[in-house]
Protein backbone atom coordinates (compact mmCIF):
# COMPACT_ATOMS: atom_id res chain seq x y z
CA UNK A 1 0.00 0.00 0.00
CA UNK A 2 1.33 3.41 -0.96
CA UNK A 3 1.87 5.74 1.99
CA UNK A 4 0.47 9.25 2.03
CA UNK A 5 2.94 12.12 2.51
CA UNK A 6 1.93 15.06 4.69
CA UNK A 7 4.11 18.10 5.25
CA UNK A 8 5.18 18.43 8.89
CA UNK A 9 7.76 19.99 11.18
CA UNK A 10 9.07 18.26 14.30
CA UNK A 11 9.72 20.80 17.07
CA UNK A 12 10.73 21.03 20.67
CA UNK A 13 8.80 23.57 22.67
CA UNK A 14 10.00 24.00 26.24
CA UNK A 15 10.22 20.53 27.79
CA UNK A 16 7.88 18.88 25.28
CA UNK A 17 8.03 17.83 21.63
CA UNK A 18 5.31 17.94 19.01
CA UNK A 19 4.57 17.44 15.34
CA UNK A 20 3.51 20.72 13.73
CA UNK A 21 1.14 20.83 10.76
CA UNK A 22 -0.38 23.54 8.61
CA UNK A 23 -4.16 23.34 8.94
CA UNK A 24 -4.45 23.37 5.13
CA UNK A 25 -2.49 20.11 4.92
CA UNK A 26 -4.93 18.18 7.13
CA UNK A 27 -8.62 17.28 6.86
CA UNK A 28 -11.06 19.39 8.90
CA UNK A 29 -11.56 18.56 12.56
CA UNK A 30 -12.99 15.06 12.88
CA UNK A 31 -12.23 11.36 12.62
CA UNK A 32 -10.13 11.59 9.43
CA UNK A 33 -7.78 14.13 10.98
CA UNK A 34 -7.56 12.16 14.22
CA UNK A 35 -6.55 9.01 12.31
CA UNK A 36 -3.65 10.91 10.75
CA UNK A 37 -2.44 12.26 14.09
CA UNK A 38 -2.67 8.83 15.71
CA UNK A 39 -0.67 7.12 12.95
CA UNK A 40 1.88 9.94 12.79
CA UNK A 41 2.64 9.66 16.51
CA UNK A 42 2.40 5.84 16.59
CA UNK A 43 -0.78 5.36 18.61
CA UNK A 44 -2.38 3.25 19.84
CA UNK A 45 0.60 1.20 21.03
CA UNK A 46 -0.23 -1.50 23.61
CA UNK A 47 3.47 -1.65 24.48
CA UNK A 48 3.52 2.05 25.36
CA UNK A 49 6.49 2.89 23.10
CA UNK A 50 4.92 4.48 19.99
CA UNK A 51 7.57 2.58 18.07
CA UNK A 52 5.72 2.91 14.75
CA UNK A 53 5.52 6.69 14.92
CA UNK A 54 7.20 9.85 16.12
CA UNK A 55 5.84 9.87 19.66
CA UNK A 56 8.07 9.21 22.64
CA UNK A 57 5.88 6.90 24.70
CA UNK A 58 4.95 9.48 27.38
CA UNK A 59 2.39 12.27 27.39
CA UNK A 60 4.92 15.13 27.05
CA UNK A 61 6.26 13.56 23.83
CA UNK A 62 2.93 12.59 22.24
CA UNK A 63 1.54 15.87 20.96
CA UNK A 64 0.52 17.60 17.74
CA UNK A 65 -0.02 21.27 16.89
CA UNK A 66 -2.08 22.57 13.98
CA UNK A 67 -1.42 26.11 12.80
CA UNK A 68 -3.75 28.05 10.53
CA UNK A 69 -4.91 31.54 9.52
CA UNK A 70 -6.31 33.72 12.27
CA UNK A 71 -10.04 33.69 12.96
CA UNK A 72 -10.06 36.69 15.31
CA UNK A 73 -8.73 40.19 14.57
CA UNK A 74 -6.44 40.49 17.60
CA UNK A 75 -4.40 37.41 16.61
CA UNK A 76 -1.84 36.61 13.92
CA UNK A 77 -2.41 32.83 13.75
CA UNK A 78 -4.75 30.17 15.07
CA UNK A 79 -3.21 27.28 17.01
CA UNK A 80 -4.96 24.03 17.88
CA UNK A 81 -3.30 21.62 20.30
CA UNK A 82 -3.90 17.86 20.21
CA UNK A 83 -2.89 15.49 23.01
CA UNK A 84 -2.51 12.00 21.56
CA UNK A 85 -2.91 9.11 23.97
CA UNK A 86 -0.14 6.53 23.81
CA UNK A 87 -2.00 3.26 24.40
CA UNK A 88 -5.52 4.16 23.27
CA UNK A 89 -6.80 5.57 19.94
CA UNK A 90 -7.79 8.88 21.51
CA UNK A 91 -6.98 12.45 20.46
CA UNK A 92 -7.92 14.99 23.12
CA UNK A 93 -8.52 18.68 22.33
CA UNK A 94 -9.90 19.74 25.72
CA UNK A 95 -6.93 21.85 26.86
CA UNK A 96 -3.75 23.56 25.70
CA UNK A 97 -0.05 22.73 26.14
CA UNK A 98 1.99 25.64 27.43
CA UNK A 99 5.29 24.11 26.40
CA UNK A 100 4.11 23.55 22.83
CA UNK A 101 2.78 27.11 22.79
CA UNK A 102 6.38 28.33 22.98
CA UNK A 103 7.14 26.75 19.59
CA UNK A 104 4.16 28.29 17.78
CA UNK A 105 5.78 31.71 17.37
CA UNK A 106 9.04 30.35 15.90
CA UNK A 107 7.04 28.05 13.58
CA UNK A 108 4.86 30.93 12.37
CA UNK A 109 7.91 33.11 11.68
CA UNK A 110 9.97 30.46 9.92
CA UNK A 111 6.99 29.32 7.83
CA UNK A 112 6.32 32.87 6.65
CA UNK A 113 2.96 33.16 8.41
CA UNK A 114 4.17 36.23 10.31
CA UNK A 115 6.74 38.75 8.97
CA UNK A 116 10.10 38.43 10.70
CA UNK A 117 11.10 41.61 12.56
CA UNK A 118 14.52 41.89 14.19
CA UNK A 119 15.57 41.76 16.97
CA UNK A 120 12.20 40.57 18.27
CA UNK A 121 8.95 39.56 16.61
CA UNK A 122 5.70 39.60 18.54
CA UNK A 123 3.34 36.80 17.52
CA UNK A 124 -0.25 36.93 18.76
CA UNK A 125 -1.54 33.38 19.02
CA UNK A 126 -5.19 32.41 19.28
CA UNK A 127 -5.39 29.04 21.01
CA UNK A 128 -8.59 27.51 19.66
CA UNK A 129 -8.78 24.90 22.46
CA UNK A 130 -9.23 27.52 25.17
CA UNK A 131 -10.29 30.54 23.06
CA UNK A 132 -7.50 32.47 24.81
CA UNK A 133 -4.78 34.77 23.47
CA UNK A 134 -1.06 34.08 23.94
CA UNK A 135 1.49 36.75 23.06
CA UNK A 136 4.92 35.34 22.17
CA UNK A 137 8.03 37.53 22.13
CA UNK A 138 10.41 35.68 19.81
CA UNK A 139 14.07 36.67 19.25
CA UNK A 140 14.86 36.88 15.52
CA UNK A 141 18.22 36.87 13.71
CA UNK A 142 18.86 36.87 9.96
CA UNK A 143 15.15 36.62 9.23
CA UNK A 144 14.59 33.46 11.28
CA UNK A 145 13.57 32.61 14.82
CA UNK A 146 16.77 32.64 16.86
CA UNK A 147 17.97 29.39 18.40
CA UNK A 148 21.25 30.29 20.09
CA UNK A 149 21.15 32.13 23.40
CA UNK A 150 22.19 32.00 27.02
CA UNK A 151 18.86 31.08 28.62
CA UNK A 152 18.97 27.77 30.50
CA UNK A 153 15.71 25.88 30.84
CA UNK A 154 15.70 23.10 33.48
CA UNK A 155 14.91 19.81 31.77
CA UNK A 156 16.52 20.83 28.45
CA UNK A 157 20.26 20.34 27.84
CA UNK A 158 22.32 23.44 27.06
CA UNK A 159 21.00 26.96 26.52
CA UNK A 160 18.92 28.75 23.90
CA UNK A 161 17.23 31.98 22.86
CA UNK A 162 14.70 33.06 25.48
CA UNK A 163 11.06 33.27 24.36
CA UNK A 164 8.68 35.20 26.62
CA UNK A 165 5.05 34.04 26.64
CA UNK A 166 2.23 36.18 28.00
CA UNK A 167 -0.98 34.23 28.62
CA UNK A 168 -3.65 36.93 28.65
CA UNK A 169 -6.79 36.56 30.79
CA UNK A 170 -6.03 32.86 31.46
CA UNK A 171 -8.85 32.21 33.95
CA UNK A 172 -11.62 29.79 32.99
CA UNK A 173 -9.75 28.54 29.93
CA UNK A 174 -11.70 25.26 29.78
CA UNK A 175 -14.49 25.48 32.36
CA UNK A 176 -15.32 29.17 31.98
CA UNK A 177 -14.51 29.94 35.63
CA UNK A 178 -11.25 30.52 37.49
CA UNK A 179 -12.73 28.57 40.42
CA UNK A 180 -15.02 26.03 38.74
CA UNK A 181 -16.77 25.05 42.00
CA UNK A 182 -16.82 28.61 43.34
CA UNK A 183 -14.57 27.51 46.21
CA UNK A 184 -10.82 27.60 46.82
CA UNK A 185 -10.94 24.23 48.54
CA UNK A 186 -13.06 21.08 48.20
CA UNK A 187 -12.82 17.65 49.83
CA UNK A 188 -12.39 14.72 47.44
CA UNK A 189 -11.87 11.14 48.61
CA UNK A 190 -11.13 12.44 52.09
CA UNK A 191 -8.40 14.92 51.09
CA UNK A 192 -8.40 18.69 50.61
CA UNK A 193 -8.20 19.71 46.96
CA UNK A 194 -8.11 23.07 45.20
CA UNK A 195 -9.73 23.05 41.75
CA UNK A 196 -8.42 25.94 39.67
CA UNK A 197 -8.71 26.70 35.94
CA UNK A 198 -6.06 29.11 34.63
CA UNK A 199 -4.60 28.27 31.18
CA UNK A 200 -5.73 24.71 31.96
CA UNK A 201 -7.75 23.17 34.81
CA UNK A 202 -5.68 21.52 37.56
CA UNK A 203 -6.50 19.63 40.73
CA UNK A 204 -4.05 20.54 43.50
CA UNK A 205 -3.64 18.22 46.49
CA UNK A 206 -1.05 18.06 49.24
CA UNK A 207 1.70 15.54 48.56
CA UNK A 208 1.57 14.45 52.20
CA UNK A 209 -2.12 13.56 51.85
CA UNK A 210 -1.06 11.01 49.24
CA UNK A 211 1.55 9.58 51.61
CA UNK A 212 4.42 11.37 49.87
CA UNK A 213 7.23 13.72 50.84
CA UNK A 214 6.80 15.75 47.64
CA UNK A 215 10.30 15.44 46.17
CA UNK A 216 9.91 11.91 44.83
CA UNK A 217 11.26 11.18 41.34
CA UNK A 218 8.91 10.73 38.37
CA UNK A 219 10.07 7.11 38.06
CA UNK A 220 9.11 6.40 41.67
CA UNK A 221 5.67 7.94 41.19
CA UNK A 222 5.05 6.21 37.86
CA UNK A 223 6.06 2.88 39.40
CA UNK A 224 3.49 3.06 42.20
CA UNK A 225 0.35 1.53 40.69
CA UNK A 226 -1.73 1.98 43.85
CA UNK A 227 -0.82 5.66 44.03
CA UNK A 228 -1.64 6.11 40.35
CA UNK A 229 -5.06 4.53 40.80
CA UNK A 230 -5.88 6.74 43.78
CA UNK A 231 -4.76 9.92 42.05
CA UNK A 232 -6.81 9.04 38.97
CA UNK A 233 -9.84 8.48 41.21
CA UNK A 234 -9.36 11.96 42.70
CA UNK A 235 -8.77 13.47 39.26
CA UNK A 236 -11.91 11.87 37.80
CA UNK A 237 -14.04 13.03 40.73
CA UNK A 238 -12.63 16.55 40.36
CA UNK A 239 -13.43 16.48 36.64
CA UNK A 240 -17.07 15.78 37.52
CA UNK A 241 -17.12 18.72 39.92
CA UNK A 242 -15.53 20.96 37.28
CA UNK A 243 -18.02 19.89 34.62
CA UNK A 244 -15.40 18.41 32.27
CA UNK A 245 -15.71 14.67 32.84
CA UNK A 246 -14.60 12.39 30.01
CA UNK A 247 -11.20 13.89 29.20
CA UNK A 248 -7.98 12.08 30.11
CA UNK A 249 -5.92 15.20 29.42
CA UNK A 250 -7.67 17.66 31.75
CA UNK A 251 -7.83 18.34 34.54
CA UNK A 252 -4.26 17.51 35.38
CA UNK A 253 -3.40 16.69 38.97
CA UNK A 254 -0.55 18.27 40.91
CA UNK A 255 0.96 17.19 44.21
CA UNK A 256 2.21 20.24 46.12
CA UNK A 257 4.44 20.60 49.16
CA UNK A 258 6.36 23.35 50.98
CA UNK A 259 9.93 24.21 49.92
CA UNK A 260 12.47 21.45 50.53
CA UNK A 261 15.95 20.54 49.37
CA UNK A 262 15.94 18.23 46.36
CA UNK A 263 18.16 16.76 43.67
CA UNK A 264 17.08 17.32 40.06
CA UNK A 265 17.17 14.62 37.41
CA UNK A 266 20.50 15.93 36.08
CA UNK A 267 22.08 15.66 39.53
CA UNK A 268 21.93 19.37 40.41
CA UNK A 269 21.20 19.92 44.10
CA UNK A 270 18.79 22.68 45.11
CA UNK A 271 18.42 24.19 48.57
CA UNK A 272 15.00 24.70 50.11
CA UNK A 273 15.57 28.47 49.96
CA UNK A 274 15.81 28.34 46.15
CA UNK A 275 12.11 27.47 45.66
CA UNK A 276 8.81 28.75 47.05
CA UNK A 277 6.83 25.57 46.47
CA UNK A 278 7.45 22.02 45.19
CA UNK A 279 5.16 20.25 42.71
CA UNK A 280 4.85 16.98 40.85
CA UNK A 281 2.40 17.14 37.94
CA UNK A 282 0.63 14.03 36.67
CA UNK A 283 -0.56 14.18 33.06
CA UNK A 284 -2.21 11.29 31.22
CA UNK A 285 -1.09 8.96 34.02
CA UNK A 286 2.60 9.95 33.86
CA UNK A 287 4.55 12.25 36.15
CA UNK A 288 6.04 15.02 34.04
CA UNK A 289 9.86 14.90 33.97
CA UNK A 290 9.89 18.68 34.39
CA UNK A 291 6.51 20.39 34.70
CA UNK A 292 3.50 20.78 32.42
CA UNK A 293 3.71 24.50 31.73
CA UNK A 294 -0.01 25.18 31.86
CA UNK A 295 -0.15 23.39 35.22
CA UNK A 296 2.76 25.52 36.44
CA UNK A 297 0.98 28.70 35.36
CA UNK A 298 -2.23 27.54 37.02
CA UNK A 299 -0.21 26.85 40.16
CA UNK A 300 1.24 30.38 40.11
CA UNK A 301 -2.28 31.80 39.97
CA UNK A 302 -3.51 29.42 42.69
CA UNK A 303 -0.65 30.54 44.93
CA UNK A 304 -2.21 34.02 44.92
CA UNK A 305 -5.70 32.79 45.83
CA UNK A 306 -6.44 32.89 49.55
CA UNK A 307 -7.36 29.48 50.95
CA UNK A 308 -5.91 27.15 48.30
CA UNK A 309 -3.64 24.26 49.23
CA UNK A 310 -1.06 25.86 46.93
CA UNK A 311 -1.01 29.10 48.92
CA UNK A 312 -0.80 27.05 52.09
CA UNK A 313 2.34 25.33 50.77
CA UNK A 314 3.93 28.41 49.19
CA UNK A 315 3.14 30.93 51.92
CA UNK A 316 2.41 34.65 51.35
CA UNK A 317 3.35 35.94 47.86
CA UNK A 318 6.76 37.61 47.72
CA UNK A 319 7.97 40.52 45.62
CA UNK A 320 9.72 38.16 43.21
CA UNK A 321 8.25 35.69 40.70
CA UNK A 322 6.99 32.44 42.17
CA UNK A 323 9.79 29.86 42.09
CA UNK A 324 8.41 26.39 41.40
CA UNK A 325 10.61 23.41 42.23
CA UNK A 326 10.02 20.45 39.89
CA UNK A 327 11.89 17.23 39.00
CA UNK A 328 14.26 19.00 36.60
CA UNK A 329 14.94 22.22 38.53
CA UNK A 330 13.27 25.52 39.41
CA UNK A 331 10.91 27.52 37.19
CA UNK A 332 10.13 31.22 37.83
CA UNK A 333 6.58 32.29 36.94
CA UNK A 334 4.95 35.73 37.13
CA UNK A 335 1.20 35.78 37.80
CA UNK A 336 -1.02 38.85 38.07
CA UNK A 337 -4.26 38.30 39.99
CA UNK A 338 -6.78 41.07 40.67
CA UNK A 339 -9.58 41.17 43.29
CA UNK A 340 -12.62 39.15 42.32
CA UNK A 341 -10.54 37.06 41.96
CA UNK A 342 -9.51 37.53 38.32
CA UNK A 343 -6.38 36.15 36.69
CA UNK A 344 -5.08 38.98 34.51
CA UNK A 345 -1.92 37.53 33.03
CA UNK A 346 0.75 34.87 33.49
CA UNK A 347 4.24 35.24 32.04
CA UNK A 348 6.75 32.43 31.54
CA UNK A 349 10.00 31.94 29.64
CA UNK A 350 10.93 29.00 27.42
CA UNK A 351 13.18 27.99 24.53
CA UNK A 352 12.16 26.21 21.33
CA UNK A 353 13.89 24.62 18.38
CA UNK A 354 12.98 23.20 14.99
CA UNK A 355 14.33 19.64 14.97
CA UNK A 356 13.27 18.30 11.58
CA UNK A 357 11.16 19.33 8.61
CA UNK A 358 9.78 17.40 5.67
CA UNK A 359 7.00 14.85 5.37
CA UNK A 360 5.44 12.36 7.74
CA UNK A 361 4.20 9.22 6.00
CA UNK A 362 0.78 7.82 6.84
CA UNK A 363 -0.25 4.29 5.71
Amino acid sequence: MRQRRIRAVFMRGGTSRALFFHAADLPPEGAARDRILLRALGSPDPYGRQLDGLGGGISSLSKACIIGPRTRPDADVDYTFAQVEVRRPVVDYKGNCGNCSSAVGPFAIDEGLVPAVEPETIVRIHNTNTKKLIVAHVPVRDGEAAVDGDFALPGVPGTGARIALDFVDPGGAVTGRLLPTGRTRDVIDGVDASLVDATNPVVFVRAKDAGLVGTESPADLDGDAALGARLEKIRAAAAELMGIAGSAAVPKIALVSPPAAFTALDGTRYRAAEADVIARVISMGNCHRAVALTAAMCLAVAARLEGTVVQEAAGPPGAHDLRLGHPSGVLPIAAEVAPGPTAKRVTVYRTARRLMEGFVRIP
